[in-house]
């Protein structure tokens, strides 16, 4: 059964998904990862610039919320490290995300990562 997560595009604001995904598997137990290029903490978890920085070699899960841009520029780094599987929720599914991740031969499963789990967080 997977036990850890990175959250990339982590957030420090409550109502937006990828601070609810953080609190929902950290709910769960989890080891969380929150991933934000300037925050240093995320729902008192420690948080990372980037997937690089995570001190674990092997995660279970990563779990996007990043618009295609930013996206894309991540999945090089997503491929450097051992991941299970990569979630690509509503919003960062864009078709050229999924065709390079699937050239970079990351395992992708497109679908709301929260819903997944079966946890929702309130606000």
């Amino acid at each position: 059964m997977p036990r850890s997560i990175a959250v990339l595009g982590a957030s420090p604001i409550r109502r937006k998904f990828g601070n609810k995904c953080v609190r929902a598997y950290s709910r769960l137990g989890y080891q969380v990862y929150p991933i934000h290029p300037t925050e240093t903490t995320i729902e008192g978890l420690p948080a990372f610039p980037s997937i690089l920085n995570v001190p674990s070699d092997a995660i279970d899960i990563a779990s996007i919320y990043l618009p295609e841009a930013v996206a894309l520029k991540v999945l090089p780094e997503l491929a450097q490290k051992q991941i299970g599987q990569v979630w690509f929720n509503p919003g960062a599914d864009a078709p050229a995300v999924l065709a390079e991740a699937k050239r970079l031969g990351l395992n992708a499963v497109i679908g709301c990562s929260i819903v997944a789990v079966g946890d929702m967080p309130d606000d």
